[in-house]
């Protein structure tokens, strides 16, 4: 993501903070949440997807921002995580990994071992606004496609969840809801398609129907010449419902999905 749209989202996110604050927590204190706000908003700005690189195939997660401290788990090299770059810590970054069994994974990892998703050749965008994105370079073309959402059209395919007495709607279509925090869902993708050197590629239904509350704004792409991968990226919903999302298209196919909290 480019600085200046980081620079937009943060203030963006700070205006709806500071509405959330004025509208729901008038009892609360209101400079207090405002620190906090204003702490995440910048975690969130600097806070990215990057690709697990190691030559010995796996790279170790270290319970401490140290080469002696217990190794935690191992990740394998190509792999997907969040990281979470911080001065404080040196040559070491938090990361956050969910792997194949849906265990989730949070620790310390070498810079080295690592290449930030938007290190790579970003696609410039040519057209943004509430329904629509574009972004084109030579040979590679993407379009994401939103509109708002019918939710009593909609409303018999999300399902609940009862968690210490209390029952929460959380899935849609038997999927992890994203985006909403329990709120009825305003906006939702309806196709992510892609044109690379010829191949045309079109992000499955079913890898969007659970994303809500689109932010084509902050959407943005990244092409890795060398492996022939497109990745598209973009940080969705608002306040305690955001969420940060990648699409990897490998070799002209589509490959997978991310999706993590930012915070």
């Amino acid at each position: 993501m480019s600085h200046r749209k980081k620079d937009r989202m943060v203030q963006d996110l700070i205006s709806r903070g500071q509405n959330i604050i004025s509208n729901n927590f008038r009892q609360m204190n209101h400079r207090y949440l405002l620190v906090l706000l204003f702490l995440t908003v910048c975690q969130l700005a600097s806070a990215q997807f990057a690709k697990i690189i190691d030559k010995d195939g796996y790279v170790n997660v270290r319970k401490q921002a140290t080469v002696n401290s217990a190794v935690v788990s191992k990740i394998a090299a190509d792999e997907i995580v969040y990281a979470f770059p911080d001065e404080k810590f040196g040559d070491w970054v938090i990361v956050d990994y969910t792997d194949k069994s849906n265990k989730s994974i949070t620790g310390y990892v070498h810079h080295s071992r690592i290449k930030y998703i938007e290190s790579y050749k970003q696609i410039p965008t040519v057209f943004s606004d509430e329904g629509t994105a574009k972004f084109m370079a030579k040979d590679i073309t993407v379009q994401i496609n939103s509109d708002s959402f019918d939710y009593e059209k909609n409303k018999g395919d999300f399902s609940s969840t009862q968690y210490d007495g209390y029952t929460v709607v959380d899935k849609f279509r038997g999927q992890q809801i994203w985006g909403t925090d329990g709120e009825i869902p305003t906006s939702h993708y309806t196709s992510i398609q892609a044109t690379i050197k010829g191949r045309f590629i079109q992000i499955p239904a079913k890898e969007i129907e659970n994303l809500f509350n689109v932010n084509n704004e902050f959407a943005t792409c990244y092409y890795d010449d060398s492996n022939d991968i497109l990745y598209i990226n973009t940080v969705n919903g608002d306040g305690a419902g955001g969420y940060a999302v990648l699409f990897e298209i490998k070799k002209g196919q589509y490959n997978a999905r991310v999706v993590t909290m930012p915070f």
